[in-house]
């Protein structure tokens, strides 16, 4: 068993050319290094960006080579404690147990790493907007769609990713009519892609004196939160401002003037809003990106000739249209209904250890399209 395990790892390595992506870091860094360079940075920002994108993987390299490495020698120790006579059980055990938790890691390691080269696309190392509205169901769905904006702050702490808030409304009673947040982070958007559509949930509601289980359905929407280099025409012409006071519980006079932007892209439909911030200059520019990031999105859509497949279930937020179900009553389970991924531990799940279900995704789609 052992030297087995031993010939499988000998080869690990060969498929990634770290010398390519060495030579390729140094000529990003003469690049950004060069004199003047700097003089407009703007033009140096898809350049930062690769150089981020190749140093990640590098460091992703070195650390599957230091867990094979690490793996490799306690499967030595353990073969040759185990050839020993004068060797005891704890001993080999303690090898064997250290070399099992070097392979969890390297596994934890190498699923990090293809889901990575899962995400091909440009827009896949953007930052994300995501957007979560309750359905049917009253303070049912507003709470549900609360839940589910802890779900994804829990799995961005855990990822270490950045969250800035830039619209929310409080619900009537419990939870909230609508949020808005900024992820960003490495491959922000290729990761969250796939949680856009209808997520439903199924327990024993605790709005219900009479203990009965409801249905809750909740809506999330996620675009790429587009960089400065990259142009999306957007004519002034083109859009409607509307300018309003905030609602919700507001504080500190955030409710006191009317600083709330909503704007219209009138030649598509699209609608971005922003009333966070006290500044109304604040909340134009939130909403004017988030329309920018809508418009990209959308032409994106179009470019896949996916437009309409997508946008159909957003109609109506309700039975039949969802991707995900959570249950919670009668029995525990988390089931995506495009990848066929199921979790039982639902209360991970809802504490933000979504990895395997946004992989799960990935990889369906990956499978998908070689099929095709």
């Amino acid at each position: 068993m052992l030297p087995h395990l031993i010939r499988n790892f000998k080869h690990f390595g060969g498929v990634f050319d770290q010398p390519a992506r060495e030579k390729r870091l140094q000529e990003l860094e003469a690049v950004i290094s060069a004199p003047g360079a700097w003089d407009n940075p703007e033009k140096l920002t898809p350049v930062l960006r690769e150089k981020s994108a190749v140093e990640n993987e590098l460091e992703r390299f070195n650390a599957l080579r230091e867990c094979r490495e690490e793996l490799f020698s306690w499967l030595e120790m353990a073969q040759e404690l185990s050839a020993e006579s004068e060797t005891t059980e704890e001993d080999l055990n303690e090898a064997l147990s250290s070399a099992e938790k070097s392979c969890v890691r390297l596994g934890e390691l190498l699923e990090e790493t293809e889901t990575s080269l899962l995400l091909s696309q440009e827009e896949d190392h953007f930052n994300a907007i995501l957007e979560i509205h309750p359905g049917a169901g009253g303070t049912e769905a507003q709470d549900w769609a609360e839940m589910l904006q802890r779900m994804y702050l829990r799995w961005a702490d855990i990822h270490h990713f950045a969250v800035e808030e830039l619209d929310y409304l409080v619900g009537d009673e419990a939870g909230i009519k609508s949020v808005t947040l900024r992820i960003s982070g490495q491959n922000v958007f290729g990761l969250l892609k796939g949680e856009r559509g209808i997520h439903r949930l199924i327990r024993i509601s605790p709005f219900d004196a009479s203990g009965r289980r409801h249905t809750s359905f909740a809506s999330v929407d996620v675009i790429p939160d587009t960089p400065d280099d990259i142009v999306v025409d957007i004519k002034e012409s083109d859009l409607r401002i509307d300018i309003f006071r905030s609602s919700g519980p507001g504080g500190q006079s955030v409710n006191t003037t009317s600083s709330a932007v909503r704007i219209t892209h009138l030649p598509t439909g699209l609608v971005a809003q922003c009333q966070n911030e006290k500044s109304q200059h604040h909340n134009k520019e939130s909403a004017l990106r988030i329309l920018k990031g809508r418009i990209y999105d959308l032409e994106l859509r179009k470019k896949e000739e996916q437009l309409k497949a997508q946008y159909a279930d957003k109609n109506a937020i309700s039975f039949g249209s969802q991707i995900r179900t959570y249950t919670l009553q009668p029995y525990r389970l988390v089931k995506d209904h495009r990848s066929g991924c199921e979790i039982g531990d639902v209360d991970a799940v809802l504490n933000g250890r979504i990895d395997r279900l946004l992989r799960d995704y990935l990889l369906s789609l990956h499978s998908g399209s070689k099929s095709n």
